[in-house]
C-alpha cells in the first residue's frame, strides 16, 4: 500500500489564531517508533477505558495487530496527546473505518480533533479509498458534520453505548480551503517524518 507524499501535517490551533498569548503548534503523523505506538495505546486506554469506561480492561482488538491498520498520534507543541486509528474494510472494497479518536483532557481545548480526523480522511483517500465510516458518540455528531461527515440512519449501540453511524466521501486530493469543515486553517503538509 503506497503512502501519501507527506506522512505528517501541522496546523496552528484555534487558540493560537486568536488574540490570546497562547500559540500551540498542532501536528499529526503515523505512529512509527515504539514510543509513539506505546503513547498511542496509553492515550486510548486513558480515554476509552479509564475516563469513559467504554471497554473493560483494554480497548485493543484484532485491528491493532493488522498491518493494514494506521495508528496516528496527534501532538500539541510536540507533546503526543491525541490519537486516531483507521483501516480498510476488507469485505467492502474502497471503504475505510475510522475509530479510536481520542485527545487527552488537558489538551482538548487546542482543537487537535479536527486535524486528526482530516489526517485520517486524507490518508485513506490517498490510498484509493472511496468512503470512510465511523461510529460517533452523540455529543460529537455536530463536530463531524462540521467536518463534512453525514449521518446514516439513527443511533445504534456500539461499544455498549449509543453512537451515530456517519460517512464521508474520500478523495485522492485534499479538500480545498473554504470547503465545508475547513473554517479553520487547513493542516499544511510538513516534510520529514
Amino acid at each position: 500500500m503506497a503512502e501519501p507524499a507527506s506522512r505528517s501535517s501541522s496546523a496552528v490551533s484555534p487558540a493560537a489564531r486568536g488574540a490570546g498569548p497562547e500559540r500551540v503548534r498542532l501536528g499529526c503523523r503515523r505512529a512509527a517508533t515504539p514510543g509513539e505506538i506505546a503513547a498511542h495505546f496509553v492515550i486510548r486506554h486513558q480515554v476509552f477505558v479509564a475516563e469513559q469506561g467504554l471497554f473493560a480492561g483494554q480497548d485493543r482488538d484484532a485491528h491493532d495487530d493488522d498491518p493494514a491498520t494506521i495508528h496516528v498520534v496527534g501532538t500539541a507543541d510536540g507533546v503526543v496527546c491525541g490519537t486516531v486509528r483507521f483501516y480498510p474494510l476488507t469485505r467492502k472494497p474502497g471503504r475505510w473505518k475510522g475509530d479510536r479518536l481520542a485527545v487527552l483532557p488537558g489538551y482538548r481545548h487546542h482543537g487537535l480533533g479536527a486535524p486528526l480526523v482530516r489526517f485520517a480522511v486524507r490518508w485513506a483517500g490517498a490510498q484509493g479509498g472511496q468512503l470512510m465510516e465511523a461510529f460517533i458518540q452523540p455529543p460529537n455528531v455536530s463536530f463531524f458534520e462540521w467536518l463534512g461527515w453525514h449521518r446514516v440512519g439513527g443511533l445504534v449501540e456500539y461499544a455498549r453505548i449509543p453512537h451515530q453511524r456517519m460517512l464521508i466521501a474520500l478523495s485522492a486530493d485534499p479538500p480545498a480551503p473554504g470547503r465545508r469543515g475547513m473554517r479553520s486553517q487547513p493542516a499544511r503538509a510538513a516534510s520529514g517524518s
